[in-house]
């Protein structure tokens, strides 16, 4: 007995679940969902399987053919990561039914309240899964090697409408009876009553591709939705301004995905729609198969946006057509879609726009070094996970190490070879999910000779930066970083130097910059910029970490008003870190704790855990 996977229960010796069937009641008065589970198994299993659960009540386990019970036991207490071992005892069967409800308290889910909408009307709720999360949504074999296809029955109030990471099948009224087959019965209230109720709507979605459980999505609420292209629709709350936006920042992505089946194959998910979710929305994007989910705070008003719809496009092909096996390898996703993406971006945006964005994953890769100096394990592609949180442990390091780790095999064997590479390298994994092992055999086998041109186990599975790892050279790159290095002489760029700089120029300088300055430098180069008041958070977040690290109190209420308007824990990190690290910061520690106190329930859970472990860290 041996689990697959170091944050998951799943044992090596259970077969895996290839189907799941779901039922999902939203009840929104209490942040709950009651719902239940049909697991369809690859062979018949007798005796114990094992299955992840977090904040779930299971009411009940059955055999889905007669709906007699079947004996479990749930952990009495909770894994502090693996959350609680839910062991359902078999007798040849191959498919087991699971009766249960969610938790207001669930790790995945966002239970939003009208007056936090844009509408303030409805109600809305989403999911974010990756990396450990599904299981709080639904038992299951909550881990990256076990790829399901799944049907969801999603059962709401009338006036909302529903999207899911799955195809659309129909919208139409409950059906009389159709919960008996999910064990209806096994609740403690009329759930056939509630299921069917007057002001009520089915919505029904069917995935039929193999995929992990971390790319199970789903959102709810008052949706509208503009066409950009003929497979990508863009999807908001349905406000007429901030779908108007979308659709215009987004406008480029049929191109994108035509340029990504150029390099990398045909785009095999048929849809390739977007979701604009409300602030709260912990990452920039995340990229559920044919409906990718994204922050608003991608939609900068100059295209540029289009940058994280390139990375989550290229996750089509690495990352959900191939996935790590489990959170160890995640290089394997990152590093490969950060370098599709790059590709993409080449030929869409142009090689100076290509630049700049590995520039800024190079400054960016240099600050995780210095992160994790005191946890060198992290500075790893290949990682040692045991114990740790995944999103403790979210770093820059898989994209960017693992970006660069590519990026040398390309300059080794040249791009046209590379690009043969790569799309062998696809079409040979697709819908499978590899380790790091599988994808070093698979190169030196169709690269002979590379291990002895570069040391791929000093890349792999080495700490810190490898010798032969490359800063970019171009000449709008040099001159940023050359005005970034005289800022330390007390010179502030003039306005002719800046005057066709967009948002990416100004992150790059700004990345470039000292870690502190005097505080009537950085009030200068505000003066002249305004960068404190910049639409671009990339730009503002990075100037105002700036400020707090050189004791520029000025800001203080600039960055109260940015931790309470976005919940993307890209912004949260830097700047709760800046406000609580070092020495002689009980000003910013006080700021910071009562700041997370007055927004923490705007924030999604894997947000609020993530300043928590700041904190904590910090001991604030």
């Amino acid at each position: 007995m041996a689990p697959i996977d170091p944050h998951s229960f799943t044992e090596s010796t259970h077969p895996l679940t290839t189907h799941i069937s779901l039922s999902l009641y939203f009840d929104f008065s209490s942040s709950t969902i009651h719902a239940a589970a049909i697991l369809t198994l690859a062979s018949p299993h007798a005796g114990p399987l094992s299955l992840d659960t977090r904040s779930l009540t299971i009411h009940q386990v059955l055999d889905p053919q007669t709906l007699t019970p079947l004996p479990f036991t749930l952990s009495p207490t909770d894994d502090p990561i693996k959350g609680r071992h839910l062991i359902v005892t078999l007798s040849d069967h191959s498919s087991v039914l699971i009766v249960f409800s969610t938790s207001p308290s669930s790790s995945a889910l966002q239970w939003l309240s009208p007056p936090q909408t844009f509408n303030k009307l409805h109600p809305f709720v989403y999911t974010q899964c990756q990396a450990i999360h599904a299981r709080s949504v639904f038992p299951c074999q909550d881990t990256p090697a076990a790829r399901v296809r799944y049907k969801a029955l999603i059962n709401i109030p009338r006036q909302l409408s529903a999207v899911m990471a799955a195809r659309h099948e129909d919208r139409r009224p409950p059906v009389a009876g159709e919960t008996k087959a999910f064990g209806s019965s096994c609740f403690d209230f009329d759930y056939e009553s509630l299921w069917c109720a007057d002001g009520r709507v089915v919505e029904e979605f069917e995935m039929n591709q193999p995929v992990p459980p971390y790319l199970f999505a789903f959102a709810v609420g008052e949706l509208g939705f503009r066409e950009v292209g003929p497979r990508t629709r863009v999807y908001a709350e349905s406000v007429p301004p901030i779908l108007d936006a979308a659709a215009r920042e987004f406008a480029g992505t049929e191109e994108m995905i035509r340029q990504g089946e150029r390099l990398f194959g045909d785009y095999d998910w048929e849809r390739f729609d977007l979701l604009v979710l409300p602030p709260s929305f912990p990452c920039g994007g995340m990229e559920n198969p044919r409906m990718v989910f994204l922050t608003p705070t991608v939609i900068k008003g100059d295209a540029s946006g289009a940058q994280v719809v390139a990375h989550e496009l290229a996750h089509s092909w690495t990352g959900n057509l191939i996935t790590n096996k489990n959170n160890e390898h995640f290089w394997l996703n990152e590093g490969f879609t950060t370098y599709a993406e790059r590709r993409i971006v080449e030929v869409v945006q142009g090689e100076d726009r290509a630049v700049l964005n590995i520039g800024i994953g190079w400054r960016g890769l240099n600050e995780e070094m210095e992160r994790f100096k005191d946890n060198l394990e992290c500075t790893k592609l290949k990682t040692n996970q045991e114990g740790l949180d995944p999103d403790d442990v979210y770093s820059q390091v898989p994209y960017e190490k693992g970006f660069q780790f590519l990026w040398r095999i390309e300059r080794q064997i040249g791009r046209p070879a590379f690009d043969e590479f790569i799309k062998k390298y696809i079409a040979t994994f697709k819908f499978k999910s590899i380790d790091t092992e599988t994808f070093l055999n698979f190169l030196k086998e169709n690269v002979p000779g590379i291990e002895k041109q570069i040391d791929l186990e000093l890349w792999t599975e080495g700490t810190g930066i490898p010798p032969d790892a490359y800063e970019p050279v171009s000449s709008l790159y040099s001159k940023i970083v050359s005005l970034a290095n005289e800022f330390k002489l007390g010179k502030i760029p003039k306005e002719d130097e800046v005057a066709d700089w967009q948002g990416q120029e100004w992150e790059l300088y700004l990345e470039n910059l000292p870690k502190s300055a005097e505080a009537s430098q950085v009030l200068a180069l505000d003066e002249r910029y305004r960068l404190s008041e910049s639409k671009d958070y990339e730009v503002k977040v990075a100037f105002l970490q700036l400020a707090i690290s050189s004791s520029c109190k000025d800001y203080y209420g600039e960055v109260e008003k940015t931790l309470k308007e976005v919940g993307r824990m890209k912004y949260l990190r830097p700047l709760y870190i800046a406000l609580v690290q070092g020495a002689g910061k009980d000003e910013g520690k006080i700021l910071a704790k009562r700041v997370f106190a007055e927004a923490r329930d705007s924030y999604h859970p894997i947000a609020q855990g993530v300043v928590e472990s700041i904190f904590a860290k910090h001991g604030v």
